[in-house]
């Protein structure tokens, strides 16, 4: 009997994956979207490199940026999902959601550096790892959570364990300030996951 019940549970769960990896495969953007997206964002970042705006330079940076783009247009934005026009993904992730994702990071740097000083001129410190269940399930949409943790002081992003359909991030905090999992994840994602699911699942 426990055979069975140890083999259709693992069953179950194989279904349950493939309906969730074919669920986030329905809401991936067509690959000629994702092209466009990435050139946006590669020919962008190639104006503000050069710094140059002659039509030969301009026509230059579209299309070597365009054939880039071709290549590589998984690595940017395989994990996004969007509804609407190209267009409109575009302006809204680019002119609306990453400015506001740059100034939740750039306060939470702040603040978190205050705590930092706070911790080390009072000698208040209280080092643990704490296990913090992410709502992402991405790819990018983890590493740039993970990433954003780590960059704010007081906290360290050591390990990702994804399983199916679930996310845990291991974090050392500096100063662990409780125990319960839950309110321990809302302090250190803050309202930096809650941004990242505008773009990525």
């Amino acid at each position: 009997m426990g055979r069975v019940h140890f083999y259709l549970r693992e069953r179950l769960d194989e279904v349950r994956g493939r309906v969730l990896y074919e669920s986030y495969e329905a809401r991936k953007l067509p690959a000629w979207e994702r092209v466009g997206i990435t050139w946006l964002a590669l020919f962008a970042f190639w104006l503000v490199v050069s710094g140059k705006f002659s039509p030969s330079h301009l026509i230059t940076g579209a299309l070597v940026t365009l054939a880039i783009a071709t290549v590589t247009r998984d690595f940017l934005t395989d994990d996004i999902r969007q509804t609407g026009h190209l267009l409109s993904k575009a302006a809204y992730i680019f002119l609306f959601l990453v400015p506001q994702y740059l100034f939740i990071m750039a306060f939470r740097l702040l603040e978190s550096n205050l705590k930092v000083v706070k911790n080390v001129l009072f000698m208040d410190i209280n080092p643990g790892i704490v296990k913090v269940k992410a709502d992402l399930h991405s790819n990018t949409g983890l590493t740039v959570l993970a990433n954003s943790i780590t960059l704010t002081p007081g906290t360290l992003t050591l390990d990702v364990n994804k399983k199916l359909g679930e996310a845990y991030l291991y974090v050392h905090w500096i100063d662990v300030e409780t125990l319960d999992q839950e309110k321990a994840g809302m302090k250190i994602k803050g309202e930096l996951e809650e941004w990242l699911k505008k773009i990525f699942w």
